[in-house]
């Protein structure tokens, strides 16, 4: 299903784990998945590269 892998810290992962099987997903990379689509459809909505950044300092991811 992936091209590629990534790495998450353990404290993490059990979360995911523990939402994913709570919210019905078949497996963590599913749960995944669905989270960053919408995340990333969020982004989609923006009209300019300078929204999406506000958008991101808003989410937190960059600062």
């Amino acid at each position: 299903m992936f091209g590629s892998k990534i790495k998450l810290n353990k404290e993490l992962l059990e979360k995911v784990k523990k939402y994913a099987a709570i919210a019905g997903y078949s497996s963590v990379e599913e749960f995944i998945t669905h989270a960053l689509e919408k995340e990333i459809a969020k982004l989609e909505e923006a009209d300019s590269e300078d929204e999406i950044k506000k958008k991101l300092q808003g989410l937190g991811y960059i600062s």
